[in-house]
């Protein structure tokens, strides 16, 4: 079953006075969003001049997540700010988890890129923010937030990314500028991913950077919340800032060689209609020489499919959600999204075998209880209208 996908709008955006505090500890900020709704940030203003880092927060969580990075940011001689989101913490908005979840991603798509930029518009009008040198740091859904930041705004020099996906033009976007940084952390025991880890690997190998830089955790959980058990997260992300912002900025205009990997070769082939063959080749060739060998997250192929079976390439959605089966043969989603595109293309038996073969798996699959429910309504609809039945 397919995953949503956001499209981001640049909206614009005031401010309001803030109320002044310590500096180091950090200051609430009352912003405004470009409809009027109220937004809360806080400030960790530096005592000297110096670049500034923008702090976007999970889904699960508030601004005060960063709480443990930003003094230690101001301290640095780094500027700060975290923000919530409309419908978080104190910012005004319809709260985020009692929308509908087609109402949410509306939200997400429409009024957040306009919220987030109000608060990054505060941050460099703020006395002594070098406007040239500015980093995001994203956590969970604020990761792609974080990249869509860069995308709007090219002063963007450095990125920190705590567990989270990215969605297509995202990482389109990455292996474009090669030469932005990306400093990316993830728990192995993270409770909504069960290779975290993995994925922030393999979104540093789809920007090839040379600079990049991964920090992985047995425990800790879930993006920010590895600040608690591990307080030296947030130190490693002030050294990747001190270095990437105040030591040596990244230059768009001399960018480095880019690390190729398999993993990125794969990607680039299976983006492209004509690439697709040769990208399924690519992954034979790897495994046979590396049977363990992996060329992509699970999530991210079964959206890449989805691009090209709503795009009418449905012989290339099937190429690529068969080879999702045969990476993740345990996986009922694999199997699903394989039964939405034989259904597509009119192999309705196929398409059967599949959605039966979902539900097979489903009950020892190890994603969370309200994922496993959704996968199991998409295949039983689809059983029910391939046998002729109404549920």
């Amino acid at each position: 079953m397919p995953l949503a996908l956001a499209v981001p709008l640049t909206l614009l955006v005031s401010t309001s006075p803030a109320v002044a505090q310590s500096p180091q500890a950090g200051r609430d900020v009352a912003l405004t969003g470009p409809d009027g709704t109220a937004l809360k940030a806080t400030y960790y203003a530096s005592a000297q001049p110096g670049p500034a880092v923008l702090l976007l927060h999970m889904c699960n969580t508030t601004r005060k997540s960063w709480e443990p990075l930003g003094p230690l940011l101001a301290a640095s001689g780094i500027h700060a700010v975290s923000v919530d989101y409309r419908g978080f913490g104190e910012s005004g908005g319809d709260r985020y988890d009692t929308l509908p979840p087609q109402d949410a991603q509306q939200v997400i798509n429409e009024k957040w890129p306009g919220d987030i930029d109000a608060a990054y518009d505060f941050l460099l009008a703020q006395p002594g923010v070098d406007k040239t040198r500015v980093g995001v740091a994203g956590g969970s859904c604020g990761v792609n937030q974080a990249v869509r930041v860069a995308r709007r705004h090219p002063e963007v020099r450095s990125l920190a990314l705590l567990a989270g996906a990215l969605d297509l033009e995202g990482l389109a976007f990455i292996g474009e500028k090669s030469w932005l940084p990306i400093f990316a952390a993830a728990a192995a025991d993270d409770q909504y991913d069960d290779d975290a880890p993995g994925l922030m690997r393999w979104i540093l190998a789809m920007s090839g950077n040379p600079r990049n830089k991964f920090s992985g955790f047995r425990d800790g959980k879930h993006g920010t919340e590895i600040f608690g058990p591990h307080p030296e997260l947030p130190k490693q992300m002030v050294a990747w800032y001190t270095d990437t912002l105040i030591k040596r900025p990244a230059d768009p205009n001399a960018p480095p060689t880019a690390k190729n990997t398999p993993a990125r070769e794969f990607w680039q082939k299976a983006v492209t209609p004509e690439g697709v063959s040769a990208a399924i080749q690519l992954f034979y060739d790897v495994r046979q020489r590396d049977p363990g060998a992996v060329l992509f997250p699970e999530a991210q192929l079964n959206l890449l499919g989805y691009v090209h079976l709503q795009a009418g390439r449905t012989n290339e959605a099937i190429r690529l959600f068969r080879l999702n089966t045969m990476a993740y043969p345990l996986s009922a989603n694999t199997y699903d999204s394989l039964a939405d595109a034989y259904l597509a293309s009119g192999q309705n038996e196929l398409a059967l075998r599949m959605s039966e073969k979902a539900l097979e798996l489903l009950p020892k699959d190890r994603v969370g209880d309200a994922r496993k429910k959704a996968i199991q309504e998409s295949a039983e609809q689809k059983i029910a209208k391939l046998k002729g039945k109404t549920l």
